[in-house]
């Protein structure tokens, strides 16, 4: 069901309903500002899967052979 949402004739309907509803003008600033929504989105993303990989470090040496004669 789902895989057949997205075929060029849905599209195309989708997108002369939007054409119809927010005018030609104001398309070109729509996409632009879900343009930049998403490469913000991704951007913030990206910085936070780096912020988590820089916390978890590998246990050091020494900390094993302190471990290991406790």
């Amino acid at each position: 069901m789902l895989h057949d949402l997205l075929l060029p004739q849905h599209l195309l309907i989708i997108l002369l309903v939007a054409l119809f509803v927010f005018g030609p003008k104001k398309l070109p600033e729509l996409g632009q500002g879900l343009g930049k929504g998403i490469r913000s989105f991704r951007e913030s993303m990206k910085s936070v899967t780096h912020e988590e990989s820089e916390k978890v470090e590998p246990p050091s040496s020494k900390d094993n052979e302190n471990t290991k004669q406790s």
